[in-house]
């Protein structure tokens, strides 16, 4: 096992009709429809990174709202944003206009940046992701990590994202510098034999016997601005099993120590979460569906209370994705990576909580 844990970080087959492959698209204007076949180099991807690369000047949230239209097709059905394409699927793209100015680029590049590196090799690139940046651009964000990084590697070949971290979480996030680590990282994390634990501190005193929560989930819309139903943000929500959306959801959960923030007297727990699936806002949700939301969530947590917090110096979420364990694409060897608290967070953190965590045990199989 490979273990790096407490590593620092680094300075640094339907038919086609159009006859077109996936990998062969140009940037010209899309005013009719379009099919597109998934060849093995674009077998893998997100169908809205597919669609960023093939469309060119399109405004992300344009991509977006044809998605959630159902005017993009895969083998003739809808589609979400998250689905993952397959070599093959035959995509169908309605037509789209782009300005003059968009066709030849007008819209500014993600400034160049690298983050701070846990890992590198031919294969993998670990990095310690900061909150309040986007793994990657869309839905009112013109840009994230993943953009970025482009930019600040003009030679690489390949960078895909192999997971997602919400905006407001920092830790660890995995990037793939090759296809074939892309496609055999993504099967791991779909097939759970990744370990992914979390720091998270929430309210109130967490209940030392609830250890596990098994709660399907289901994704949302909230109402738009003008009261449009379904139009506003994306949220998350605890479902019946027997919901039409419902997607399983297990989160496991392990004290490491009970505190107070200086100058309040409200109970927190800190805990240690790993997540046996990896459903959107799960962590989020299964916490505060109960009754300990997150410390400074904005979305699942209480309003009033989080003005309090950020008085108190806690000014973002209190989630970290901390540790994660995974096998090496290329050599088959297990890793283990550590992502150290951040500052801001470290700074609340008493001595008793800080010994907790550094005794926490790390898991080593596949459990």
């Amino acid at each position: 096992m490979k273990n790096i844990i407490g590593a620092k970080p680094s300075p640094e087959t339907a038919p086609n009709p159009a006859g077109q492959k996936a990998s062969g698209e140009t940037g010209a204007p899309h005013s009719a429809i379009k099919f597109l076949t998934v060849d093995a180099e674009s077998a893998g991807q997100r169908l809205d990174n597919f669609l960023f690369r093939h469309l060119k000047g399109v405004p992300k949230t344009h991509v977006y709202r044809i998605i959630r239209s159902g005017e993009v097709r895969i083998n003739k059905g809808r589609a979400q944003a998250e689905t993952r394409i397959e070599v093959g699927d035959v995509l169908r793209l309605p037509p789209v206009r782009i300005s003059p100015r968009a066709e030849e680029g007008a819209t500014p590049p993600a400034p160049a940046r690298e983050f701070p590196v846990l890992l590198e090799d031919d294969a993998v690139l670990a990095i310690d992701k900061p909150a309040g940046v986007a793994v990657h651009g869309g839905s009112g964000v013109s840009f994230g990590v993943i953009e970025q990084l482009r930019t600040a590697r003009p030679g690489a070949k390949f960078l895909e994202l192999v997971h997602r971290l919400d905006r407001e979480t920092s830790g660890i996030l995995l990037v793939a510098k090759k296809r074939s680590a892309l496609v055999a990282l993504q099967d791991q994390f779909r097939e759970r034999e990744t370990g992914k634990t979390y720091l998270a501190l929430v309210e109130g005193s967490w209940p030392a016997n609830k250890k596990v929560l098994d709660a399907p989930l289901a994704k949302y819309l909230l109402p738009g601005p003008d009261g449009v139903a379904g139009a506003g943000e994306r949220r998350v929500r605890v479902v019946a099993k027997d919901h039409p959306d419902a997607m399983r959801a297990v989160t496991l959960v392990r004290v490491l120590a009970r505190l107070t923030l200086p100058g309040d007297a409200t109970p927190l727990s800190l805990l240690a979460v790993t997540i046996k699936t990896g459903r959107t806002h799960q962590i989020r949700v299964h916490l505060a569906s109960a009754g300990h939301a997150i410390a400074g969530d904005d979305k699942y947590g209480d309003f009033e209370r989080q003005r309090a917090l950020q008085k108190l110096g806690l000014k973002r979420m209190f989630l970290h994705a901390w540790r994660l364990q995974f096998n090496h694409p290329a050599s088959g060897e297990r890793v283990a990576l550590q992502a150290d608290l951040p500052p801001e967070l470290l700074a609340l953190m008493p001595p008793a909580a800080l010994d907790a965590m550094a005794q926490h045990p790390t898991p080593t199989s596949h459990d």
